[in-house]
């Protein structure tokens, strides 16, 4: 009978839901699965890692400390080998302290697996997981094209009993895994194992459920899941249709399934009525189609579109493909993916080949991240050896962690945060200000203290609104601008039947009503700071002069750690944007100018 891990926690903490949840709650989920049955709860990785260093509002060893308080159910944390949780890889010494601190702060479980599929990358790792006293569960990618063969994987996978693997985790980042591809691949990996067999995959259509349940057919001791919600907004294994999917077939898993609808209903709670933000149809056929990552095409279309270039989509995913072909089949787990993406978009906006080569793409070429697959293609490397520019080229490898600490200028009170300042340079210095200015005691994370303390002022703003009269109340401490404004009450009429049972129809929306010279005004629906793009580094949601449609996004609002895309109601025109980014904005403050068009903008399309 397999055992289920859960991952709703970690899914939690990183894009797209990064935020969205307060501490507390999510502390309140684990506290609930805790009591479920899971083998273990994976609650991090780089993509937790990474989201919390952005957002640069709490350390994720923070985090993983206040969960460890919390529950019993040992805590699983996701590596990528000699990447650990972030994009450069490190040296051992580096590694062997990222671990410890790790062990240290929580985790029992350290899931390792090497983007290249290169299990000489996870030695070290391995070593210091044994010597931190965790249990190393070694993880291989599955990417179709040369890497989704069989043998290439059993190459790699006979050499982990000798890591000291506890247990092999077959990978699938592409929701690619096709069920009897699963029931092969686990009986393949048992037998030149001789180890347990576990898998982590996901796909849309329900084709992670039924590769999970040929997996567990074939003898797969234990599967990744999580809770109803996020799994559905996610495309992953809904634990509780897993759970009684298993025990329709006789092999119960002994989890708790109400525990998970339990769960779900507190997620529900937050987002059940404000849904993430879909994945087009187009884009989520683009990715099934030619087996990529749905959140790497997406990354290439909102590219594309800021160029103006957003019908060049299916030229740019081509050359993803050759690429990758070129470099070696490596697999697309992050932030492979991403390398391979970012020149593919250089190559087909510049109208050559390679004439501008990525700094990460030519570490994967020169060797310095691992071994792909299969050799790199001479006439690649030849091209990036002639674009070697020694006096341009960004180090690719974190530098060693003392000289970090000789560079940190008391950024870093612990080696833990010396670990973030090496792994995300100077995107991780925010965060450790944002710590290092944090009071402590009353709002220690540890306890939910900061969400609580944060709930208790804004209940009562709530109060003096409703009992006084005060039209709105504002209140401004630590970072934190919270407004509260009475609404005029509106007398409740109930739906009637006709209302209830009529056919569903389109809804008539409101045209948006033009200035007089008839350009539109979007306003800020709420106190909040005005960001123009997903995240630092990325291109902005949209530029002056461009073309946009309903729906379409201008930009977020982040308040009360909450990321709230404001969209666009009209087919037109960018004009003016009126806030810098990173801006605090004000209610109703003017944001964007659009012009109408009468017909809908080509890059709509």
């Amino acid at each position: 009978m397999p055992a289920l891990v859960d991952t709703t926690v970690r899914l939690l903490g990183q894009e797209p839901l990064a935020g969205r949840l307060p501490t507390s709650e999510q502390l309140r989920i684990a506290e609930i699965l805790d009591r479920a049955g899971f083998a273990y709860l994976e609650v991090s990785g780089g993509g937790c890692f990474d989201s919390a260093v952005r957002r640069g509002i709490e350390s994720p060893w923070e985090r993983i400390r206040a969960l460890k308080g919390h529950v019993e159910t040992p805590l699983g944390l996701a590596l990528r080998g000699r990447l650990l949780v972030g994009s450069r890889p490190v040296d051992n010494d580096f590694i062997r302290r990222f671990i410890a601190s790790a062990a240290e702060n929580g985790i029992d479980v350290f899931r390792l697996h090497d983007p290249l599929n290169d299990v000489s990358n996870l030695r070290e790792a391995a070593d210091a997981v044994a010597r931190a006293g965790g249990e190393f569960e070694a993880g291989l990618v599955y990417s179709p094209g040369r890497t989704g063969e069989t043998d290439p994987l059993m190459a790699q996978a006979s050499e982990l009993p000798n890591l000291g693997a506890v247990r092999v985790l077959l990978h699938d980042p592409t929701g690619s895994l096709q069920p009897h591809r699963a029931h092969e691949l686990v009986t393949a990996l048992r037998e030149e194992t001789g180890l347990p067999v576990g898998i982590y995959c996901q796909g849309s259509g329900g084709n992670a459920l039924a590769a999970a349940l040929e997996a567990a057919r074939a003898g797969a001791d234990l599967i990744a899941c999580a809770v109803y919600p996020i799994a559905l907004t996610l495309h992953r294994v809904s634990g509780e249709a897993l759970a009684e999917a298993l025990a329709g077939l006789g092999l119960d898993c002994d989890v708790d399934v109400s525990k998970l609808w339990e769960a779900a209903d507190v997620v529900d709670e937050h987002i059940g009525d404000e849904p993430v933000t879909p994945l087009a149809p187009r884009i989520a056929v683009r990715a099934a189609q030619h087996d990529l990552p749905a959140s790497l095409v997406t990354a290439l279309n909102a590219n594309l579109r800021a160029q103006g270039a957003g019908d060049r989509l299916d030229e740019t995913i081509a050359e993803l493909v050759l690429i990758r072909s070129e470099v070696g089949w490596p697999p697309l787990a992050s932030p492979i993916g991403q390398v391979l993406g970012s020149q593919a978009l250089l190559n087909v906006l510049s109208a050559s080949r390679y004439s501008v080569v990525v700094d990460e793409l030519r570490a994967l070429v020169e060797g310095r991240l691992g071994t792909p697959p299969v050799p790199i293609e001479k006439d690649v490397t030849r091209a990036v050896a002639l674009t070697a520019d020694p006096d341009s080229v960004e180090d690719t490898t974190a530098p060693p962690l003392q000289e970090v600490r000789a560079q940190a200028e008391g950024l870093a009170s612990s080696e833990e945060e010396l670990l973030l300042l090496g792994l995300f340079g100077h995107e991780a210095e925010p965060l450790l200000r944002t710590i290092r200015g944090r009071s402590t005691g009353d709002e220690a994370l540890l306890t939910g203290g900061v969400d609580q303390a944060r709930a208790e002022r804004i209940r009562e703003l709530v109060r003096i609104v409703q009992e006084t009269g005060i039209g709105e109340v504002t209140i401004e401490e630590a970072g934190m601008r919270v407004s509260v404004r009475r609404t005029e009450d509106r007398e409740f009429i109930p739906p009637s039947a006709e209302t209830l049972f009529a056919a569903e129809e389109e809804p008539e929306l409101e045209p948006v009503a033009p200035s007089p010279n008839g350009i539109v005004r979007v306003e800020a629906p709420m106190v909040g700071t005005f960001y123009r793009a997903p995240q630092p580094g990325a291109a902005p949601f949209v530029e002056e002069g461009q073309p946009v449609g309903p729906g379409q996004t201008l930009c977020i609002l982040e308040a009360m750690k909450l990321m709230n895309e404001v969209k666009a109601d009209v087919e037109g025109i960018v004009r003016a944007i009126h806030v810098e980014n990173a801006q605090p904005v004000e209610f109703g403050q003017l944001l964007f100018e659009l012009e109408p068009v009468a017909a809908r903008p080509l890059d709509a399309l």
